[in-house]
C-alpha cells in the first residue's frame, strides 16, 4: 500500500499560494482549498461572529475544525494542502493569544508530508480586498510565524521562489516532495 502524501503551502496572506494552488489543480492535483477565505466568506454573508476582525479565538477554532475535516476527506494519495493545522497554531501565535492543548494535540494527529513548502512575502503581488484586512507588515509577520510553527513542529520547509506561476509549479514538481 503507497503512503498518503499530504503537502502543505503556506506563507502569508497575499504570497501566490492559492494561485500556485489552483495551477497545481489544473494540472490533476487533487487539492485542499484555504479555510480562512472560506469562513471569512461564510461569516460576512451572515454578519456572523467567526470572523477575525470580531473574536480571533472563535476564527481559529472554526480553522481547526475544517482543516481537520479537510485531512481526513482527501480521498487521494497525493494532495496539495493551501496551508493546515499548524498554521492556526502560527495564527493564534501572531495575534498574541494561547495555544490551547487541544491545537497541540491536533497538531500532532493530523500530519502533513515532512517537507513543506513556504511562499515568501512578495510585496509586488500581495492585494488586500474585502476578505483579506491584513497590511503587507501583517502578512510578512505571518509567514515569520508560519516557518517558527512547522520548524517548532519538525517539518523541513522549502522556500518557493517569487517567480511567475508556471515556474513555481515547475519548482514544486521538481524540488523533491514527490519522491521524498
Amino acid at each position: 500500500m503507497s503512503q498518503r502524501r499530504f503537502i502543505v503551502i503556506t506563507g502569508g496572506p497575499g504570497s501566490g499560494k492559492s494561485t500556485l494552488i489552483q495551477a497545481l489543480s489544473a494540472r490533476g492535483f487533487p487539492h485542499a482549498p484555504e479555510v480562512g477565505r472560506r469562513i471569512i466568506q461564510r461569516q460576512m454573508a451572515i454578519d456572523g461572529p467567526a470572523l477575525p476582525w470580531r473574536d480571533r479565538a472563535l476564527f481559529a477554532e472554526t480553522m481547526l475544525a475544517l482543516e481537520m475535516e479537510n485531512y481526513l476527506a482527501q480521498p487521494a494519495e497525493t494532495v496539495w494542502f493551501d496551508r493546515g493545522v499548524p498554521d492556526v497554531i502560527g495564527y493564534l501565535r501572531l495575534e498574541g493569544l494561547p495555544v490551547p492543548p487541544h491545537l497541540h494535540e491536533a497538531a500532532r494527529a493530523y500530519r502533513y508530508h515532512r517537507q513543506v513548502l513556504i511562499c515568501p512575502p512578495w510585496p509586488k503581488i500581495f492585494r488586500q480586498d474585502q476578505e483579506r484586512r491584513q497590511t503587507a507588515s501583517i502578512a510578512a509577520a505571518t509567514c515569520t510565524a508560519m516557518e517558527g510553527v512547522y520548524r517548532d513542529l519538525g517539518y523541513e520547509l522549502i522556500e518557493v521562489p517569487r517567480v511567475d506561476v508556471a515556474e513555481r509549479v515547475a519548482f514544486v514538481l521538481d524540488c523533491g516532495v514527490l519522491t521524498s
